[in-house]
């Protein structure tokens, strides 16, 4: 386990940094990406909430659609894949001896 700053050491961290625990978080979960850089995870939730309310609501609406835009992808792949094992499970059911 990293160790956690205690509340006495008031650290100041970079824009850069910041952006890029934010990143962490999304890749993997907040609690893993605070564990990984040594942070509190009410850090990350702090700095995604105040970055969340510096953006436009032009932005927002992009990052809603580009969101949106991927998980169409996602369903469309799965349901095609879905799609496939229901005809290979159709296929080996009627040619097993």
């Amino acid at each position: 386990m990293s160790k956690k700053p205690t509340p006495k050491e008031n650290k100041k961290y970079t824009a850069e940094f910041k952006s890029e625990a934010i990143k962490l978080a999304e890749r993997l979960s907040v609690a893993e990406a605070a564990e990984k850089l040594g942070i509190y995870a009410s850090q990350i939730y702090s700095w995604r909430s105040a970055l969340n309310n510096s953006r436009t609501d032009a932005e927002r609406e992009s990052l809603l659609a580009a969101e949106n835009a991927r998980l169409k992808r996602q369903l469309a792949e799965q349901a095609e894949e879905l799609e496939i094992l229901k005809k290979a499970a159709t296929y080996f059911a009627k040619h097993q001896k």
